[in-house]
């Protein structure tokens, strides 16, 4: 159990302090939310838990395909923004378009032997 705790603490610093950089610096929080931090944090705790290259190999290939449907909520959101869409309705809609993105990726992808 302390582990797991570790583990969030952990991961919820990143969060907390990608958040207090944005408010100085948009540009800097972006820099630092970018960056594959947190897919580099989940990739240490589950080879510090299974010690497995073929578990890795497999996560790490699907963080790829799965970051791909992500990147447009990256788009819309500013864009809702700027029209003057409320912030809680644009963020659901990114959600919403970042979910559909992820089924049609699941579904074409297994279309090309993807196996997420």
């Amino acid at each position: 159990m302390l582990y797991f705790i570790l583990k969030a603490g952990i991961s919820g610093v990143l969060i907390a302090l990608i958040s207090e950089v944005a408010k100085r610096s948009p540009a800097a929080g972006a820099l630092i939310a970018s960056l594959p931090l947190v897919s580099i944090l989940g990739m240490m705790w589950l080879w510090r838990d299974t010690h497995d290259p073929a578990r890795m190999a497999a996560h790490a290939g699907a963080t790829f395909w799965l970051v791909i449907p992500s990147l447009p909520m990256f788009l819309l959101i500013p864009a809702l923004l700027r029209r003057g869409v409320p912030f809680w309705q644009t963020l659901a809609a990114g959600c919403v378009v970042t979910a559909l993105l992820y089924l049609a990726m699941l579904g074409v992808g297994a279309r090309f032997g993807l196996r997420l």
